[in-house]
């Protein structure tokens, strides 16, 4: 098991940064390829980035490109989502996701642990 714990949201204005943290404790996530889902009010949660355990590959949807890094500390167990120059459409809940596999997945059935969330609040 491997229980995930999402930190650093809030409410920032338009152009603002935020960097969020997942800390995961049970296991150490150096062989679990780690994710960043949001979901917006009314909307379907949405893959923003991913990072691979095999390299620490990383891959992110287009609309956060160039805006959005994803990394990972396996010393710290803890993975990271720097987000810069947000957007008022950047607003949503932030989740962590793990899995095993080997490569990025994109989709949120293919995660297997999931963190609580965190508030992301971008104000034009």
């Amino acid at each position: 098991q491997v229980q995930l714990v999402e930190s650093g949201g809030g409410l920032v204005q338009a152009g603002g940064s935020l960097k969020l943290s997942c800390a995961a404790s049970g296991r150490t996530i150096s062989s679990y390829t780690m994710g960043w889902f949001r979901q917006a009010p009314g909307k379907e949660r949405e893959f923003v980035a991913g990072i691979s355990w095999i390299g620490s590959k990383t891959y992110y949807r287009n609309s956060v490109k160039g805006r959005f890094t994803i990394s990972r500390d396996n010393a710290k167990n803890t993975v990271y989502l720097q987000m810069n120059s947000l957007k008022p459409e950047d607003t949503a809940v932030y989740y962590c996701a793990a899995n095993s596999a080997p490569s990025i997945r994109t989709t949120s059935n293919e995660y297997d642990y999931w963190g609580q969330g965190t508030q992301v609040t971008v104000s034009s």
